[in-house]
């Protein structure tokens, strides 16, 4: 694999696929996996987040504190039916966002390797890689013991902050690469702490928030 010339840096939910990945996943396995039981997990799951988000809460604790839904769930299960979710939404035809799709296309084919860089997980975001064809993956990682999830996290959840530091970790890892070489793409204000870590940082959408905190950057539409 030949060293790219630069390092593109994507967000996926609503960046590159239309879907919010986490609350999707969330309900296709339980209800897939557990039926009723499943579906009224899925749903008190999403009223407590909704509560957290009310109350004030972080986006990085609603993050933490939606992989506690995950606790006791056997990892091999989850990755299986990440696969199963991926094959199922890909094969709808409305995936992805074709904007973003193409520009990543355009950048891979001028040698560049992208990264994805979500608060989402493995079992959603390795499938996404392996079809856009993603050098990277930087995503929160649940923490699994015994081969269960605990329902914690491995680090810090990848989202605000913690996207910058993904950026800049990789980019240590590439020395003849250059910041202001490289591209950024999101869609949210949480997305603007990667965005300012690189050169050319793109909305895809329009956010007023994140098009004010970056003016002149380019626009995609979402």
């Amino acid at each position: 694999m030949s060293p790219p010339r630069r390092l593109v840096f994507v967000d996926v939910d609503e960046t590159l696929i239309r879907a919010k990945s986490l609350f999707d996943f969330l309900e296709f396995f339980f209800i897939g996996r557990y039926g009723t039981d499943g579906a009224k997990h899925a749903r008190a799951t999403r009223e407590r987040l909704a509560a957290l988000q009310a109350a004030g809460a972080s986006r990085d604790d609603a993050n933490q504190a939606y992989y506690r839904a995950w606790r006791g769930q056997p990892a091999s299960d989850v990755a299986e039916w990440g696969a199963r979710w991926f094959a199922e939404r890909r094969g709808s035809g409305d995936f992805y966002l074709s904007g973003t799709r193409v520009a990543l296309s355009r950048h891979q084919e001028e040698g560049a390797a992208v990264v994805l860089v979500s608060g989402s997980f493995a079992a959603v975001l390795d499938p996404i890689a392996a079809d856009v064809g993603a050098r990277h993956v930087c995503g929160t990682h649940p923490e699994v013991r015994d081969g269960l999830h605990t329902g914690e996290i491995d680090g810090a959840p990848v989202i605000g902050e913690g996207k910058r530091a993904a950026v800049r970790d990789l980019l240590r890892g590439y020395p003849h690469i250059r910041a202001e070489d490289c591209y950024g793409y999101g869609d949210h204000l949480s997305d603007l702490p990667m965005l300012t870590e690189v050169g050319y940082p793109v909305v895809v959408g329009h956010s007023p928030e994140l098009l004010a905190a970056l003016p002149g950057a380019g626009i995609l539409p979402q």
